[in-house]
C-alpha cells in the first residue's frame, strides 16, 4: 500500500493533469470551424 501511495498515485495524477493540459492546448491549434459544435441540420 505504501508503494502505491508514494509512487503510483503521483504518476497517475501527473499523467491525468498532462492529458487534460494536452486536450486544452490542442484546441488552440485547431481551426475555428472544428472548435464549433457540430451543426444539427
Amino acid at each position: 500500500m505504501g508503494f502505491i501511495k508514494s509512487t503510483l498515485l503521483p504518476i497517475v495524477i501527473v499523467a491525468l493533469f498532462g492529458l487534460a493540459f494536452f486536450a486544452v492546448s490542442a484546441r488552440i491549434w485547431l481551426p475555428g470551424d472544428m472548435i464549433a459544435p457540430a451543426p444539427i441540420s
